[in-house]
């Protein structure tokens, strides 16, 4: 590995083969690797940084709206799962089953959690009594298993890592809150932390969570143009609580169902923030989720500079302990790999301290998403750094969201919406009467999918004919091909 130019021409051009390109870098940059069993993933310790990055981040904004952690089992009887019609009919294709234990055949099927909604309706049917009792907000981090066809590292497993909130409400109207809160709740942490500009808004009839009266979404643009469902968010009315019996005495002495939700977000995000922000040279990691936010780099070439270097690395390692996230590379590498190793595992600032930085009291910064180099004196180093990883962790958002408005397209016709899909990348945006037949025409001929009936329509509605039907549209929507 000592030859720094090999290094980084092992790693495919992202506009040469960009599926080959992101698999490259995650197994490269030590992310995850494949498991043995067909489409499992072990996320290396790298790779887990960010998810407890994520984790922090995610669970904090969730405690500022009142949310409470617990945990429930990994297996759910099949019983359970056959109470909601239409929740076991979507999801019965991914269940994995367990039927024999200890050596005996079980009396009943257990099914390894592909959701917890049954579970946690079982629960909540006895938890809940009176309208006091309510809203009850609890979240739940965990993995589940989905018996993936096609796989691929983070972005589609069999089995993955999330977070699924469910909560229970008095109304209707209570519960559609809850479910657009949460969806702000992400919205706001993959604009802010990840520096993912995504697209908010409603799912199709044919797109929502089996079981659900509604399901919101944020819908993310990748390097390829290909669109990333990022998070959802389900309004799942009065479905799961009328298949489990959730109940309470309100106000009035009248006993009346719960309204539920169920929101998420998993480990693809990760694979989000390497397609979104990464460049031929590997990741480029936002500084609020990155596993290191600089990485300090010593220069020296003999014994002496050694000396001298070191009680500088010592005073500033220790001065920037508890204010960033810093790693310090003492390993035997050369400077030129361990620059490039760095690079390619995205670290937002790499810190350089030589011999000549240490007689001027100062150091050098380098961004990793622009390249660029500045000088900075030790005693502003307090100031500057904290300043400079925001100043990345803004810019990678912009140079995001002005990659997703050079894509985003608008079609009158289905002949000028087919043109784009087979020749541009990206969103596009038609005018659209909700069909759901027509939708999956569209699929069919066209590998595109509704991403999302965005909240942002325009103002006094949508005048004009459906691009595909020629109906009146009722809305404008936004069309991909997606992961």
């Amino acid at each position: 590995m000592a030859n720094t130019e090999k290094y980084v021409e092992e790693i495919i051009d992202q506009e040469d083969n960009f599926s080959k390109w992101y698999n490259q870098v995650i197994l490269k940059a030590e992310l995850a690797d494949h498991a043995p069993v067909r489409g499992c993933m072990i996320i290396r310790p790298y790779g887990y940084a960010i998810w407890e990055n994520i984790q922090q981040h995610l669970d904090q904004r969730f405690k500022e709206t009142d949310v409470v952690n617990a945990y429930f089992p990994l297996l759910i009887p099949r019983s359970f799962l056959e109470r909601e019609a239409e929740h076991i009919e979507g999801f019965a294709p991914e269940v994995a089953w367990v039927t024999r234990g200890g050596g005996e055949e079980l009396e009943e099927p257990l099914a390894i959690r592909p959701t917890s909604e049954t579970i946690v309706g079982h629960s909540y049917a006895r938890w809940i009594q009176s309208y006091r009792d309510l809203p009850l907000l609890i979240n739940q981090w965990n993995n589940v298993m989905r018996w993936e066809k096609r796989t691929a590292l983070f972005l589609r497993t069999s089995e993955f890592l999330w977070q699924e909130g469910h909560t229970a409400h008095r109304t209707l109207d209570d519960a559609e809150e809850r479910t657009r809160l949460m969806l702000e709740v992400y919205r706001a942490f993959a604009e802010e932390d990840a520096a993912i500009p995504v697209l908010a808004g409603r799912k199709s009839e044919n797109e929502k969570f089996a079981g659900a009266l509604r399901t919101y979404s944020i819908e993310a643009l990748m390097g390829d143009g290909k669109a990333l469902q990022a998070v959802t968010s389900h309004n799942l009315g009065n479905n799961f609580a009328k298949s489990f019996e959730i109940q309470y005495l309100d106000s009035d002495g009248q006993r009346k169902y719960c309204a539920t939700t169920s929101w998420g977000m998993s480990t693809r995000m990760i694979g989000g923030l390497i397609m979104v922000h990464g460049d031929k040279a590997g990741l480029i990691m936002p500084p609020r989720l990155a596993p290191h936010q600089v990485v300090i780099v010593p220069i020296w070439r003999n014994d002496a500079d050694k000396s001298k270097v070191s009680g500088l690395l010592e005073r500033v390692e220790k001065m920037l302990k508890r204010k960033v996230r810093v790693k310090v590379d003492v390993s035997e590498n050369t400077p030129g790999w361990k620059f490039n190793e760095w690079e390619m595992r995205g670290v937002p600032v790499r810190m350089e301290i030589g011999p000549r930085d240490v007689q001027n009291n100062s150091v050098v910064l380098v961004r990793r998403d622009t390249r660029a180099k500045e000088v900075v004196s030790v005693d502003a180093l307090e100031t500057r750094l904290p300043a400079l990883l925001e100043e990345v962790q803004s810019a990678l958002f912009q140079r995001a969201l002005a990659f997703r408005e050079q894509n985003m397209h608008s079609a009158e016709t289905y002949a000028e919406f087919k043109e784009i899909i087979a020749e541009k990348r990206g969103f596009v945006r038609v005018k659209w009467a909700e069909d759901s037949a027509a939708e999956l025409a569209i699929k069919e001929e066209t590998k595109a999918t509704l991403r999302v009936i965005p909240f942002d329509q325009p103002e006094g509605g949508v005048q004009g004919n459906c691009f595909y039907t020629g109906k009146p549209a009722t809305c404008e929507a936004i069309f991909a091909r997606s992961y």
